[in-house]
């Protein structure tokens, strides 16, 4: 018997409601890890919780919080899905180390160390230079490594995120981006972070946001899926997955809070365009959760096997949960 084929997406800030909540349903995706926070510091964060909160008291028959390995699974058994939280910057932890692990207890399990820019732990991909990780990063990544909250380098430069793989006791993870020889971009990754990450038993979740894409909006179903596998023969089969970056339903303003935060008064534009300041199209073939089945098919098409295509849909997710989400042994 074939084991069960899980659906994990490792990225997602979606401008949430019911519709999305039921097309997670219709594409069968058992887990989801969501933004809770780009710039937001701590207080702000645990509204944002509270906002949450109040999605999971008026859609329990669709979505619950999820915390463990486990509760990818329970999602399977009872037709929901799984939210896990992450933050895309670690300003929720303002200059407090100690709040790492108050953030786990909440259920926080992803924290990416910078966002494009210089935080107080690592340097963003859009900085001019990258001293590497700062002092506090040390620190933070070893209470991150004991309580079970995960290293995320999604936005963070080439000799901060080598750093980072090397620093952490634990595999870290780049939760939504894509190789750069297939796509140039400032976000996308080199070959050396890729076996890095491989070498180091950590997960790369494979981009559909189009500034990250080969061709962008046009890209096509089968240039995706070739990607992926030709990132499967680099990296191994285990260590990949999708981190869709799904931005579904967001209005352009939230651009300009995504790039801007509080760090400028000016609009940075980042992997737009000054003619392009919003969300860009997303392919035809994966307009939102309902569209993961494309995926699992084109994956088929270039020639995976079902026990492989199973991985890269959420089986390695999975795993990577099991292992990674709780304290140290």
């Amino acid at each position: 018997m074939s084991p069960t084929s899980y659906r994990v997406d490792a990225l997602q800030y979606c401008n949430w409601s019911e519709k999305i909540f039921r097309q997670m349903r219709d594409g069968s995706v058992d887990a989801v890890h969501v933004t809770i926070a780009y710039h937001e510091n701590f207080r702000e964060t645990v509204a944002n919780i509270e906002q949450w909160n109040e999605y999971f008291e008026q859609f329990p028959h669709l979505i619950f919080h999820g915390i463990t390995g486990d509760d990818v699974r329970l999602a399977r058994d009872t037709n929901r899905t799984a939210i896990f939280y992450g933050f895309q910057n670690p300003s929720p932890i303002e200059d407090d180390i100690r709040l790492v692990e108050i953030l786990h207890s909440l259920g926080v399990r992803f924290m990416q160390l910078s966002y494009n820019n210089q935080s107080m732990l690592a340097t963003g991909c859009y900085e001019a230079e990258d001293p590497g990780i700062t002092r506090m990063g040390r620190e933070v990544i070893e209470e991150m490594n004991r309580v079970g909250l995960v290293v995320d380098m999604s936005h963070s430069a080439e000799r901060s995120t080598l750093e980072a793989i090397q620093i952490s006791a634990r595999p870290i993870v780049i939760t939504h981006a894509n190789p750069a020889f297939w796509a140039p971009a400032l976000r996308n990754k080199s070959n050396t972070v890729l076996e890095a990450l491989a070498q180091t038993g950590g997960m790369m979740g494979f981009s559909l946001y189009p500034h990250h894409l080969k061709d962008k909006g046009a890209c096509t179903l089968q240039s995706f899926c070739e990607m992926v596998a030709e990132c499967a023969g680099l990296m191994g089969v285990d260590n990949i997955g999708l981190g869709s970056d799904l931005c579904q339903d967001q209005p352009d303003s939230v651009v300009e809070w995504m790039r801007v935060g509080r760090w400028t008064k000016k609009i940075d534009f980042g992997e737009g365009s000054a003619n392009n300041a919003g969300f860009p199209p997303m392919p035809d073939w994966f307009q939102g959760n309902h569209h993961f089945g494309n995926v699992e098919q084109g994956l088929r098409e270039v020639g995976f096997t079902a026990e492989d295509t199973a991985k890269v849909m959420g089986n390695n997710w999975l795993r990577f949960f099991d292992q990674n989400f709780g304290p140290e042994d």
